[in-house]
């Protein structure tokens, strides 16, 4: 439309610049009729078709009609017929009765046109607001809200103009229209309030309550308002878990999990057919090389012999690079470069919306060095009108609050996606670590696998919140080149040739820091496995005096450490000193070359002020380009970890078919297996059938592969040819009992729904009766990790009972019964495995080293070397005189003997006589006391001391406390204690001493004089720029101008070097602390008392060494040096400001005091959501450990599914509290930023008041300062709350070098250097309690034990066996009474001179990582001749010999590429070679074959014959050749003589032998063993 026809149309000019010309500009009415009424209604005809759409589709359940939504409907009614009222007021003037003027004066068309427009707008309306209503999950409509805003923007012009005439004038001329206007004015902001609120439908409000989020309004999502009440309850008290909210599906684990897999399937499969494309061109190649090859050697051989030394040499030198680049090539085969196209999918439409937020953001950033330049024209140009120096004021907060809005959600975005690729990342390596293949698990220790899912997944999340500076930092740089350009012409050229300098340097910098940070990971992985072995074997530690050996190691590793760290931080200090500089050398390149091409080129205010706030703009990307692509290197390690891992093989699941035409139950096939695609078999050419229902026990010496049976018979293993077949369900009894730290009745359930009878009976079968009277809270007790607070014997039981309870169809059990005592094992076998057992129709596969059970199964399997020798019930296998019947003979001689009365053996459990002790049944008052503390464990007294096991008896169920404050001790786990409020000043100083004071005041001080550059440098400039009005038309001296660029540029750089000595001193302060507070920790964690690893997670423990130690490495010193920069600049910035409009003083203050409070109310719930963020995260990684330890029983069970349920919402827990963590963090920015806005504003505001008494250039400097201050103040409130986040690191290690201690290692006694000589051992009256709160465990024992004398300990479970060995090694202290050896009391000596005086031959083998040789002597103290002595003493020297590496051969992590008979061996050696007088057996040979033992038992009695040994007995066949026997019960010796005294006296003794089917008493060694074979 051109200005005529709008004339002609609207009845008025349209357009006049003579309306703005003046002081009191306004607009003509014509656009106010015409432009001002259409932008609003064109905006809302857009958005209209998307909510009328909702109408058109099916009608859903209809929501009830709320009173906000009527409201309102009826304002846009009333506005309908305001328009109708304006339409009859033009046409009743046209064409009324009362017309006066003459036919030709007809009103103009836009007083028809524009009601008309309106009433069919209205209409659209109510049709889109009922949509609103209609749609799913809808509150309120931005779009509606944006259309009531820009409305009654556009309708303030009109509203003063009337005013403003009507004012003129004296009256008003067109009263019906005026009137009109009005009321629909008053109308349409009645609308715009009424839509700002959310209409929450009576369905949703519940879930509001749980989510306010899914209630926001418009306005409260953009301004992060709906926070609010976070934040509030934050303030008041420190948040907890149950204050956060439930997390919206969007953001839940399932969902991100499951789109990220179905992406990651299609991602992979092609990964993995460019992978096998790859290998196939490889192989040709390989072929045709080997062709080529084979020709020469044809001709070499036919030219006779002659071939010269030189060319053998090549050739050998050639095979080695050859050999070199296989390995590489095999290292490198797996799929590649899948991981991030599967992220990019997944989330695209998050990507999508965060980069249009970005651009919008950047492009905003650009419009405010324009309007400073306006404004800096404007305080210069005295004939601009005021009115425009207010006007620019508000384009500058307007423009300043967009930016805010836009930024703030993107950055909303980036930080939610990282959450989510975090989540998404750690679900993966969870789904994958249940399936994944054994060649994969054996690349990755379990703390590796842990660490994918905590330092790599979170590496990802860091990188993709800031994912978009890749493109958005090349275009930032690109708009402010382009505005230079126009400022200052070709001189631009010259600062970016400085740029484009530094990005090669960065380069190399950031490729050298690469290398640096593949190693820094290296010793951290390997720092950590360590850490974690010592953790875990933290007892043997303790029993053997080993602590200093595995700090010294943990030492060496931690100083290359640093020593990596200390070159990292030099090389970011060389790179942070060019950044500092670039921006100085930049300006100053562009101004010195400015000024000097051309001597008209005057550097006036405008020009300098605008360049310099783009320059500002150009620091922030050039500052985060190298930083990312440091990021991005660092992640690519990840991500290369993260695809290897992921992108392993799985577990062949086609190895075990499960076809129901077979008539067997499980079935092997000709079966060669092996524990790695190329590894020697383990199992060769096996072939099984075994009928369903029945009981077959699988036999052989240790190592002949029974257990690689049972996991070949799971699918554990790698097949190379034939397959098995297994029919229905399968369930799995391990050697070694996987216990989850659950309560016990779940680790029975296991998942499986509860049925009362079931369960009851399960436990009468299993013999868990007993113990659940003892536990504090029956079977809801809590079972610490790994099983801690139960004792061997019972963890194998619930192991039992877990198998027992699935009522699967094959049961797979690996030697169940060697870990429990002689009658218990028989108990076990009759109620639960034997031909009576509550198992009796099911199919059994027995694994058992027990002759005694053999004579009961259906069939037998002789294993011999991995190949099955024979296969046939007891009796044929005895009378072929095959490899079983010199098996038997070598025992079974006295076979016959045992089992001449079958009757009584049937009766025998019942005749466990009641003990004399009076109160036998009546459970002491204190729960706790009796809960039981064994091996490495807390286990409390009990004195109810047998397994009572009374046929019929049925068992009492505990009654459940009322309350949750149950009896103290009943939870074994503390919750892990959690700081709460501020962080302590006395922490931050803790650092600063760490740091030393010298660096940090040096530093402080280096970075202040920074500062004062900084002023000093842009003060110059500001004076610089006033040169322009001062020589104007004037030549400019030369000398001036190289004094102006010399100052200039000295300032510059001087920045720069100060930076670099700062950071250099940061440095060196920090990795002072890292070592300070690494070394404290490990000091003291290495000295704590047992009890502390007893009731402390590990996973608490490691936190403390991997994230706390990682954040006190990397996170502080960063964050520490932000902070005082931000703090400097920020007051920086407030000083120029002052200097340049003294009166903002008076801004300051209030501005101040509403930060200050933002702040607080901020940092005290971010810093708890914080804390509660790193709690939750624990359990992620205990579960996940804890998981992948017991794979194969999940696998076994099929329990896969139910696994990954637990992790998605032990994940879901985390991300209650990182998500609100993230929202704290916008929802504060978002505040700060509009009081930086405000600074802004009031600069502006200041400088336009104050237009005549200032300079340009001072103008120019506070506002180009003020744009800054907002990012600044922004980045000073986050870098506090960061530090104060991450000095909790500090907090948390410190807490842990403050517990109190175990007595001193070494004290002023030490004792003589051959002590203890005779090995004479006596106690007086001594008495020990685990904990102050619990009863005594030892009631005052009395005894002496003579030198040399072999002394048997018996007693039931929780008798206090375990006890009496853990005081001599201290590992608990006296109560009451002493203990002496050799005369001296023990209390009186340093703990390593006692411990490494006394030997232990411990239950469970604990083995390291390390060298065999490491194993045996960490210390190196012995020859190897000796240590090869010792391994032939104790039968392995003819394995380790046949080793490659022999005696450094590694050991895997926990010994597990050894078997549990081999381990034992060694922990026998390792007692071979400390020669010491005493020795205790703690029942050493429960996991070992009948041979073995034999073995162990033969040597023990040959070596160790000039010692006292005291033998802690399950089998009573290994004590019946002591010298005397004691019999603990509930703490008291009850007897204490020789055996066949005990034996004749018919008591405790008596009773207990009778259950082993012992009969009579003979010392001679091989009959008794034999006697009670029967316990294995």
């Amino acid at each position: 439309m051109t200005a005529e026809a709008l004339e002609k149309y609207c009845g008025s000019i349209f357009w006049n610049s003579s309306f703005l010309e003046r002081e009191d500009p306004d607009l003509p009415v014509c656009v106010e009729q015409t432009v001002l009424v259409w932008a609003p209604l064109g905006f809302l005809w857009l958005c209209a078709p998307w909510h009328i759409a909702v109408l058109c589709r099916k009608a859903t359940a209809t929501k009830h009609l709320s009173k906000l939504y009527l409201c309102k409907q009826i304002v846009v009614g009333l506005l309908f017929l305001t328009a109708l009222a304006g339409l009859a007021v033009t046409l009743v003037e046209d064409y009324g009765p009362t017309r006066d003027t003459p036919a030709t004066e007809k009103n103009p068309w836009v007083f028809y046109a524009n009601p008309i427009l309106f009433a069919v707008s209205w209409i659209l309306l109510m049709l889109c607001q009922e949509g609103v209503r209609r749609r799913e999950g809808a509150v309120d409509s931005a779009t509606l809200l944006l259309f009531w805003m820009i409305l009654v923007v556009c309708d303030i012009f009109p509203f003063q103009t009337l005013l403003r005439e009507a004012l003129r004038m004296g009256e008003i001329p067109d009263l019906s229209r005026f009137c009109l206007f009005y009321i629909s004015f008053g109308l349409e902001l009645i609308a715009l309030i009424l839509s700002a609120f959310a209409d929450v439908p009576r369905e949703a409000e519940d879930l509001v309550k749980k989510n306010p989020e899914v209630g926001a309004p418009f306005l409260s999502r953009i301004t992060f308002n709906w926070f609010n009440s976070m934040v509030l309850n934050g303030f008041k008290r420190p948040l907890v878990q149950k204050d956060l909210w439930e997390l919206s599906e969007a953001e839940s684990t399932l969902q991100i999990s499951q789109r990220f897999q179905q992406t990651m399937q299609t991602e992979l499969k092609a990964a993995r057919t460019r992978l096998q494309t790859k290998m196939r061109k490889r192989g040709e190649e390989k072929a045709s090389k080997g062709q080529e090859e084979g020709l020469q050697n044809g001709h070499q051989n036919s030219l006779g012999k002659g071939v010269s030394q030189d060319v053998l040499m090549m050739k050998e030198k050639g095979d080695k690079k050859d050999k070199k680049k296989k390995k590489k090539e095999e290292t490198e085969d797996y799929p590649k470069s899948w991981l991030i196209p599967t992220i990019r999918t997944t989330f695209k439409g998050v990507l999508w919306e965060s980069a249009f937020f970005k651009l919008v953001t950047d492009l905003l950033s650009f419009a405010s060095p324009q309007i400073l330049k306006l404004m800096i024209s404007f305080t210069t140009d005295k004939s601009i009108y005021t009115w425009t120096g207010y006007m620019y004021a508000v384009l500058l907060i307007l423009v300043a609050i967009f930016q805010s809005l836009f930024l703030q959600q993107y950055f909303q975005r980036c930080f939610v996606l990282g959450m989510k690729v975090r989540t998404a990342i750690m679900a993966a390596v969870y789904k994958k670590a249940l399936v994944v293949s054994n060649d994969a698990r054996k690349e990755s220790t379990v703390g590796e696998t842990v660490n994918l899912m905590s330092a790599d997944a979170q590496r990802f999340n860091d990188v993709v919140n800031f994912i978009h500076l890749l493109w958005s930092c090349p275009l930032q740089i690109a708009l402010a080149i382009a505005f230079l350009w126009i400022e200052l012409g070709p001189a631009v050229l010259a600062g970016l040739a400085v740029m484009v300098l530094m990005v090669p340097i960065n380069g190399l910098l950031a490729n050298m820091s690469k290398n640096v940070q593949i190693e820094n990971m290296k010793y951290k992985d390997k720092r950590m496995k360590i850490v974690n072995e010592m953790l875990n074997g933290i007892k043997i530690l303790k029993l053997y005096a080993w602590e200093p050996s595995f700090q010294n190691q943990v030492m060496g590793i931690r100083e290359q450490e640093l020593v990596v760290m200390r070159k990292f931080a030099y090389l970011s200090s060389v790179s942070t000193f060019i950044f500092s500089c670039a921006p100085a050398l930049v300006s100053l390149a562009t101004f010195a070359v400015f000024v000097a091409v051309d001597s008209e080129n005057v550097l006036d205010a405008g020009k300098a002020f605008t360049s310099i706030s783009l320059f500002n703009i150009l620091r922030f990307p050039l500052a985060f380009l190298p930083m990312l692509i440091a990021a991005m290197v660092q992640t690519s390690v990840s991500k290369t970890r993260l695809e290897k891992f992921l992108g392993g093989d799985d577990l062949d699941t086609n190895i075990v078919r499960h076809d129901p035409s077979f008539n067997t139950a499980v079935s092997v096939c000709n079966g060669t297996f092996a524990w790695e695609k190329d590894a020697e078999p383990v199992l060769k050419n096996v072939s099984l059938e075994i009928k369903p229902g029945k009981l077959v026990a699988v036999v052989g010496v240790v190592g002949s592969g029974k257990s690689s049976l049972i996991s070949a018979i799971l699918g554990e293993m790698h097949s190379s040819k034939g397959f098995i077949n297994v029919q229905g369900s399968v369930a799995f009894v391990p050697q070694q009992a996987w216990i989850q730290n659950a309560t016990l009745r779940d680790n029975i359930l296991f998942g499986y729904p509860l049925e009362d009878s079931r369960f009851q009976a399960t436990l009468d079968a299993c013999a868990l009766g007993p113990d659940l009277e003892l536990l504090p809270g029956g079977d809801q007790t809590e079972i610490g990790e790994k099983g801690i607070n139960l004792s061997g014997g019972q963890k194998q039981r619930v192991s039992l009972a877990r198998a027992a309870y699935s009522q699967a169809d094959v049961y797979l059990l690996d030697d169940p019964l060697s870990a429990v005592d002689s009658h218990v094992g028989k108990h076990l076998f009759e109620e639960v495995v034997g031909p009576k057992g509550i198992l009796k129709d099911k199919t059994r596969i027995l694994v058992t080293h027990g002759v005694s059970f053999l004579p009961y199964v259906d069939e037998i399997v002789v294993l011999k070397d991995g190949c099955v020798s024979e296969v046939g019930s007891y009796q044929s296998l005895k009378d072929s005189k095959g490899a079983f019947s010199e098996f038997l003979d070598t025992y079974a001689k006295e076979e016959g003997k045992k089992h001449t009365d079958p009757t009584s053996d049937g009766e025998e459990v019942g005749v466990v006589p009641d003990l004399q002790d009076p109160q036998a049944d009546t459970p002491p008052e204190d729960i706790v006391s009796m809960t039981l503390k064994r091996e490495s464990s807390i286990r409390r007294s009990q004195r109810n001391g047998s397994v009572r096991l009374r046929k019929n008896s049925s068992l009492k169920k505990p009654k459940q406390p009322a309350d949750d404050e149950t009896n103290k001790g009943q939870r074994l786990i503390e919750k892990e204690s959690m700081e709460t409020g501020q962080v302590k000043f006395s922490v931050y100083l803790q650092y600063l001493r760490a740091m030393g004071w010298g660096y940090s005041t040096m530093f402080f001080l280096v970075y202040f004089i920074q500062n004062v550059a900084f002023i000093g440098q842009n003060l110059w400039l500001s004076d610089w720029t006033n040169d322009a009005e001062d020589y104007y038309n004037k030549t400019y001296p030369n000398w001036k101008r190289d004094t102006r660029i010399g100052v200039f540029g000295a300032l510059g750089v001087a920045q720069g070097v100060f930076v670099f000595m700062g950071t250099l001193l940061l440095a060196n302060g920090s990795i002072n602390a890292s070592r300070i507070l690494h070394t404290r920790l490990l000091n003291n964690i290495l000295r704590v008392p047992m009890m502390f690893f007893d009731t402390t997670p590990s996973g608490r423990v490691v936190n403390r060494f991997a994230k706390d130690i990682f954040t006190v490495d990397e996170a502080i010193p960063q964050s520490f040096r932000s902070w005082v920069m931000c703090f400097l600049g920020v007051l920086g910035t407030l000083f120029v400001i002052c200097l340049a409009t003294p009166i903002f003083t008076a801004i300051i203050i209030p501005l101040a005091v509403v930060y200050y409070f933002v702040q607080r109310f901020y940092v005290s719930s971010s810093r708890q959501l914080r804390r509660l963020d790193s709690v939750s995260r624990s359990p992620i990684y205990s579960h996940f450990g804890e998981t992948v330890s017991g794979l194969s029983v999940i696998r076994a069970y099929g329990h896969q599914d139910r696994f990954l349920k637990h992790n998605e919402k032990v994940i879901d827990e985390n991300l209650k509290s990182v998500y609100p963590w993230i929202v704290s963090n916008r929802w504060l920015a978002i505040r700060l930023e509009f009081l930086g806005n405000l600074v802004v504003f009031f600069s502006a505001m200041l400088a336009v008041i104050a237009r005549d008494s200032l300079d340009s250039g001072l103008v120019g400097l506070s506002i180009s300062y003020a744009l800054n201050v907002t990012q600044t103040l922004n980045w000073l409130v986050r870098m506090t709350s960061e530090l104060e986040t991450n000095i909790v690191a500090v907090e948390r290690v410190s807490e842990y070098t403050e517990i109190e201690n175990e007595a001193d290692w070494v004290s002023e006694i030490r004792p003589p250097e051959k002590w203890p000589e005779a090995g004479r051992l006596r106690f007086e009256n001594f008495k020990v309690r685990y904990r102050p709160e619990l009863d005594l465990v030892l009631h005052g024992i009395t005894c002496d034990i003579d030198s040399t004398e072999k002394i048997g300990i018996v007693g039931r479970t929780g008798a206090g066996k375990s006890s009496l060995t853990n005081c001599l090694f201290r590992i608990i202290e006296a109560a009451e009474g002493r203990i002496l050896i050799d005369g001296t009391d023990i209390a009186t000596l340093g703990l390593h001179d006692l411990r490494s005086r006394l030997t232990i031959i411990p239950q469970d083998p604990v083995l390291f990582s390390g060298t065999l040789r490491m194993n045996l002597d960490p210390f190196e103290t012995f020859s190897d001749e000796e240590i090869w002595r010792v391994l032939e003493l104790s039968h392995l020297k003819e394995y380790v010999g046949g080793l490659q590496e022999g005696l450094t051969h590694e050991v895997s992590e926990g010994g597990e590429n050894l078997s549990i008979g081999q381990r034992q061996l060694l922990c026998l050696a390792r007692a071979l070679l400390r020669k010491s007088r005493i020795l205790i057996l703690d029942e050493a040979t429960a996991a070992v074959d009948l041979e073995t033992d034999n073995l162990i038992q033969k040597t023990i009695r040959r070596e160790f014959s000039h010692c006292t040994v005291l033998t802690i007995a399950h089998r009573l066949h290994s004590i019946l050749d002591s010298s005397r026997v004691m019999v603990l019960d509930a703490g008291k010796i009850v007897e204490f003589d020789s055996p066949s005294t005990l034996f004749n006296k018919q008591g405790h003794f008596y009773s207990m032998a009778r259950d082993a089917g012992i009969t009579t008493v003979d010392s001679t060694a091989l009959y008794s063993t034999v006697l009670d074979s029967t316990t294995l």
